[in-house]
């Protein structure tokens, strides 16, 4: 979607009238501006600024544009802002998947929806076209020459695990990985692509934070947890350092009930129904575990690798909470003007980005390197790509919600990988540049 700044908002549709009232015109936008400033206006429904919408229906609005806006451009030279990647619509693709349940072995159980009786097929069947552009469909061949000789971590929660799982199934046309883990643990895996020298590794981290579960039950029957939130999680950053690549995340494990330590004493809590002890808002912690996760990285003498923040994936529960019967059981994408990033998923998406900004900021004083992966509007516009109940038998004595947080393999998460690929391919070309200009320069010296 197009947005106007404010010098370009169409105030009269021909030129000759503006010059006509230029005096009453002028004194008119003065006032606004004025107005603007002192008193924000914002849509109600949405939040947004009132200069950023095309007009006053409720037209969908680019998340990213309204970011560039707010926080400047995610991309870091003109030439990259021609296309958009993260901003676009889901359209047809008859030729997917490009791997099956059966040709894949890495994929998790519960969101291996074709094996637990899934009856449709057309959530595979799309593809992410970006406004204005092409996003190549993902070339495991072109991946892996990449990332030859390279090693790659996802850090995060089990929506990280099932996009390196997605990977690894998308790599599986070329090569299948050997397992190197060197733990039983499965949260902590590691694989190797002998043909390339190329390692991939998951840490389990949901929290980001050094964290512990201190009732199994909690409140809210999904456990009670402390977050130390000025403190690493050792289990990932005592061995991050040797990376190239790492893909961050976290989410949905902050709606737990948990209490918040800074300094070793407790600050408050998210509704942990303790005596005494403040409630206060998912996203403080939300916000302060994902400034010490990146406080890490940054500090960390031997680190070199670029940092991906892949963005929030909101879940698609409706017609009831997750343990109340909430379900998701549309068939099809949104288009980008059916839906909207509002409420707890707009203040999450949000603060991940500020705290990004930071970072970045931060990371460029030792030449680190910080990109963002924005999955968020893609996966708003993808109610249909849950597991639900397709992640174990109906027969099953199991104890499962609907799963409306996770994506099924194959699925729309696929996408997260063609972004990635991009990504890594517009990384190539800034290699590129900035030796033609270090060239250069050299040139210029002698």
């Amino acid at each position: 979607m197009k947005v106007y700044a404010m010098n370009q908002l169409p105030f009269g549709s021909k030129h000759h009238a503006l010059r006509k009232s230029t005096p009453t015109i002028a004194l008119t936008v003065t006032f606004t501006l004025v107005l603007f400033t002192v008193f924000p206006l914002c849509y109600p429904l949405l939040g947004y600024p009132l200069y950023l919408l095309k007009s006053f229906s409720k037209s969908q609005i680019s998340i990213s544009s309204y970011v560039a806006v707010k926080y400047g451009s995610i991309y870091e030279n003109e030439s990259e802002q021609k296309c958009d990647i993260f901003t676009g619509e889901w359209i047809p693709n008859p030729h997917a998947p490009y791997y099956t349940n059966t040709t894949c072995w890495a994929i998790h159980e519960h969101q291996n929806c074709m094996k637990y009786g899934r009856p449709d097929t057309g959530f595979m069947k799309w593809r992410w076209r970006p406004d204005g552009c092409e996003l190549p469909v993902f070339n495991p061949a072109q991946f892996l020459e990449i990332v030859r000789g390279k090693s790659m971590a996802f850090v995060g929660d089990s929506v990280g695990r099932n996009q390196m799982q997605s990977l690894i199934c998308l790599l599986s046309r070329v090569e299948y990985p050997i397992d190197v883990s060197y733990t039983p643990d499965e949260h902590f895996k590691r694989w190797r692509y002998p043909s390339y020298n190329f390692t991939l590794a998951t840490f389990w981290t949901p929290h980001l934070v050094k964290a512990e579960e201190t009732d199994a039950y909690g409140p809210t029957h999904t456990g009670l947890f402390n977050l130390y939130l000025d403190e690493f999680d050792e289990g990932w950053t005592a061995q991050i350092e040797e990376f190239d690549y790492v893909i961050i995340n976290a989410g949905h494990w902050f709606y737990r009930p948990s209490v918040y330590y800074e300094n070793r004493q407790v600050v408050g809590c998210r509704f942990c129904l303790l005596e005494n002890v403040t409630d206060l808002p998912m996203y403080f912690g939300y916000r302060k575990a994902f400034r010490t996760a990146f406080r890490a990285l940054n500090s960390l003498e031997n680190y070199k690798g670029i940092t991906f923040l892949r963005t929030f994936a909101p879940s698609h529960f409706e017609n009831g909470e997750w343990n109340k019967g909430g379900d998701c059981v549309r068939r099809r994408p949104f288009r980008s003007n059916e839906t909207s990033l509002e409420g707890v998923n707009f203040e999450l998406y949000m603060t991940q980005l500020e705290e990004f900004k930071l970072a970045e900021k931060e990371g460029k004083k030792r030449g680190l390197r910080f990109r963002l992966l924005d999955t968020t509007q893609a996966m708003l516009l993808r109610p249909d790509g849950h597991p639900s109940i397709y992640g174990h038998w109906p027969h099953e004595n199991v104890t499962l919600y609907n799963d409306c947080v996770h994506w099924c393999l194959p699925g729309p998460i696929d996408t997260w990988n063609d972004f990635l690929l991009e990504m890594l391919k517009m990384e190539g070309v800034r290699s590129y540049e900035e030796k033609l200009d270090l060239s250069d320069r050299k040139m210029k010296l002698r």
